[in-house]
């Protein structure tokens, strides 16, 4: 886990996404994307899924589901190498998160 100092990094099976993150981050540093630009970008994502999941096309909505956890870390990644952490976009990733999530189970119990 990147973001800790090296004596307390752990093997983090839900960080999967963080190699992706900072390649895409590193790709929008120098562009005017900020971190809440990417923070919607993995809701369309998520969104894309959950129109994947309602529609039986499960290999597509593990796609865009992979593809949503890979942007989700690519936002934090973004604003640490621009500079520009926020409250603001603390809160909105979590919320976010949070409302994906509780729409992914129930597209899951509706199929």
């Amino acid at each position: 886990m990147s973001k800790l100092p090296p004596q307390y990094q752990f093997i983090d099976l839900s960080d999967y996404g963080r190699a992706g993150g900072k390649w895409i981050a590193s790709g929008l540093k120098e562009t005017s994307f900020t971190p809440i630009h990417v923070t919607l970008l993995f809701v369309v994502s998520g969104f894309a899924a959950i129109y994947c999941i309602l529609n039986g096309l499960h290999l597509q909505a593990a796609f865009f589901l992979i593809l949503k956890s890979i942007i989700d870390a690519a936002d934090g990644e973004l604003a640490r190498l621009k500079k520009t952490p926020s409250y603001v976009g603390r809160y909105l990733d979590s919320v976010c998160d949070l409302l994906l999530n509780l729409m992914f189970l129930l597209s899951i119990m509706a199929v």
